[in-house]
C-alpha cells in the first residue's frame, strides 16, 4: 500500500531547478532514486513526509514554503490580470482559476509574464502619449525597473549605512587573508570553481548541505570576485538591505526583489572598493578608470559603476552618471548621481559616442556634450565585454559611459587630452530634440508640423515648423 502524502510535483521541480540540481543530485542528496523524483515531479507520487523531512534537512528549507497552498499572491495577480477590460467578455470562475493555478503553475507563470509585457507596453504608450500633452511620465509603480531607478537616484545612489558596513568588513576580511579564508572562518563554507556545464547556467550557487559557495570558472577573477562579495551581502547584512528596500515603499514585488539585488551589488562594490580608500585613489588618479580598477583588481565596468555612488555627505567626488548600452541600443543598466537627463523610452541620440565606440573596442573615448537648453557635460565611453571564459562560450560586449557636468571635467585626467572644448550638439532623444538641422535625426519631435516638400526639400531627415 502507498504511503499517504501530498501532491507538490510542480513545486518540487522548482526547489531542484532553484536549487540547481539534477534529478539524480537531488535523488543522492536524500537518499532516494532519481526515478522516484521524476515521478513526484510530474505528480505520479505523493510527497511522502519523510521525503519533506529529508528535504528539509539536506536543504534547509522551511516546509511551509513548500507545501502552502499554490501562494495568494499568484492567485491574487492571477484574479488582477483577469479583470482587466481586455478579458471582460470571458466567463471564470473562482475555482477554473485554482484549477489551473494548482495543476498548471508553469503556464500561470507564462500567461502572467505575457500579461505584464501587455501593460508594460500599455504604460509606455501612455508615457508617450502624457509626454505629447505636456505632463509627466507614467507611473513608476507600472515598471519595476523604472521604479528602481528612481528609488536609487532619489538617494543620488548612495547608502553611507552599507558603505560603512562593506568599510568594516573589509578589514576584516583583509586581515584573515582574503574572501575564501572570511567564508571558511565566519560561516564555515568552501570555496569551489566548477566548470560551466556543471553549473548548469549559474555563476554562483550556495549550497548549504555541502557548506560550499560553488563560483564558474569561466568568470575572470574580477568577476569572481564580485560574486563572492554579493553572497556575502546576503549572508551578513540581508536584513540591513530589506530594511533600505522597504523604506522606498516599492509597489511590487518584482520591485523590491531588484532593489534588494541593487543592494546587496552595491554592498558587493564597497567591499571591493571601500569607500574612504576608494575615494583618495579617485581623486589621486584623477578619475583614471583603468589605473583605478587595476589598483583594486576590479574590472572597467565595476569601478565606472562605483564612481556613481561617491556622494556620501562631506565626502562628495565627482557626480557622475553612468549608462550601459547594447549594439542595439537597449539600456541594461543606468545610474544617476549627476544631473543628466535621459528619455525613458525611445532610442538615445546616435550623435552621442556612447553608440560609436564599438568600432574602436577597449578604447576609451572622450566627448563634451551640449544639450538643446545649453547644459554642457563631458563623457568618456568604452566598451566592456562579459561572458566567455572558454573557447565555446558566448562573449556579450557592450557600451557603458560615465558622464558628469562640465564645470567637473578639469578635475579628470582625460580632460588633459580631450583638447579645447569643442561641444557636439546632442538630444535627449529625436522625440524631445528640436535642432531643425539635425542629419541624425530618426523622426521628427512632439508637437511640431512637418513641412511639405513639394516644393523645397531640407538636407535634414525632416523639415518642421517653428
Amino acid at each position: 500500500m502507498e504511503k499517504s502524502g501530498v501532491y507538490l510535483g510542480p513545486r518540487l521541480r522548482r526547489l531542484r531547478k532553484d536549487l540547481g540540481l539534477t534529478q539524480a543530485g537531488m535523488a543522492s542528496d536524500i537518499g532516494i532514486s532519481s526515478s522516484y523524483i521524476a515521478l513526484m515531479e510530474r505528480n505520479q507520487r505523493p510527497v511522502t513526509a519523510e521525503v519533506l523531512i529529508r528535504l528539509a534537512k539536506a536543504y534547509a528549507i522551511d516546509l511551509s514554503a513548500l507545501t502552502e497552498d499554490a501562494g495568494p499572491g499568484l492567485m491574487n495577480r492571477l484574479k488582477a490580470a483577469m479583470k482587466d477590460s481586455i478579458f471582460a467578455d470571458i466567463e471564470i470562475s473562482p475555482v477554473e482559476l485554482s484549477d489551473v493555478l494548482s495543476n498548471f503553475p508553469g503556464f500561470t507563470e507564462a500567461m502572467l509574464r505575457l500579461y505584464t509585457a501587455y501593460k508594460s507596453e500599455q504604460f509606455a504608450l501612455a508615457d508617450q502619449q502624457q509626454a505629447a500633452a505636456g505632463s509627466g511620465g507614467a507611473d513608476a509603480a507600472g515598471d519595476p525597473v523604472t521604479a528602481v531607478r528612481v528609488f536609487l537616484a532619489a538617494r543620488r545612489n548612495c547608502f553611507p549605512h552599507l558603505d560603512a558596513a562593506a568599510e568594516s568588513m573589509a578589514a576584516d576580511v583583509n586581515h584573515v587573508g582574503g574572501l575564501q579564508a572570511f567564508f571558511k572562518q565566519r560561516h564555515g563554507l568552501n570555496v569551489r570553481r566548477l566548470p560551466q556545464d556543471v553549473m548548469m547556467g549559474s555563476v554562483r550557487r550556495l549550497d548549504r548541505h555541502r557548506r560550499e559557495i560553488l563560483i564558474d570558472d569561466g568568470l575572470d577573477l574580477a568577476s569572481q570576485n564580485f560574486q563572492l562579495a554579493q553572497q556575502l551581502a546576503y549572508l551578513e547584512v540581508d536584513e540591513e538591505i530589506h530594511k533600505l528596500v522597504g523604506s522606498g515603499h516599492l509597489s511590487s514585488d518584482n520591485a523590491n526583489q531588484l532593489a534588494h539585488r541593487a543592494l546587496a551589488g552595491y554592498f558587493a562594490a564597497a567591499l571591493l572598493m571601500p569607500y574612504a580608500q576608494f575615494a583618495k585613489a579617485a581623486e589621486a588618479k584623477r578619475y583614471d578608470v583603468e589605473a583605478i580598477s587595476r589598483q583594486f583588481n576590479t574590472s572597467f565596468e565595476q569601478t565606472a559603476h562605483r564612481l556613481t555612488t561617491l556622494q556620501k555627505p562631506g565626502q562628495e567626488c565627482v557626480p557622475f552618471f553612468f549608462i550601459r548600452v547594447d549594439t542595439a541600443g537597449n539600456v541594461s543598466k543606468r545610474l544617476d548621481s549627476a544631473n543628466f537627463p535621459f528619455a525613458r523610452h525611445g532610442g538615445g541620440c546616435p550623435l552621442w559616442s556612447l553608440h560609436q565606440v564599438f568600432t574602436s573596442p577597449r578604447t576609451v573615448v572622450t566627448q563634451w556634450l551640449e544639450l538643446p537648453d545649453g547644459q554642457r557635460f563631458f563623457s568618456i565611453a568604452r566598451t566592456v565585454s562579459s561572458g566567455g571564459g572558454t573557447y565555446s562560450s558566448a562573449r556579450v560586449t557592450r557600451a557603458v559611459a560615465l558622464v558628469c557636468e562640465a564645470h567637473h571635467a578639469e578635475r579628470m585626467v582625460y580632460c588633459d587630452h580631450a583638447g579645447t572644448p569643442a561641444y557636439t550638439p546632442i538630444g535627449i532623444s529625436c522625440r524631445l530634440c528640436h535642432r531643425p538641422t539635425c542629419m541624425s535625426r530618426s523622426e521628427p519631435p512632439i508637437g511640431r508640423s512637418i513641412l511639405a516638400d513639394g516644393y523645397r526639400r531640407t538636407e535634414a531627415p525632416f523639415g518642421f515648423s517653428d
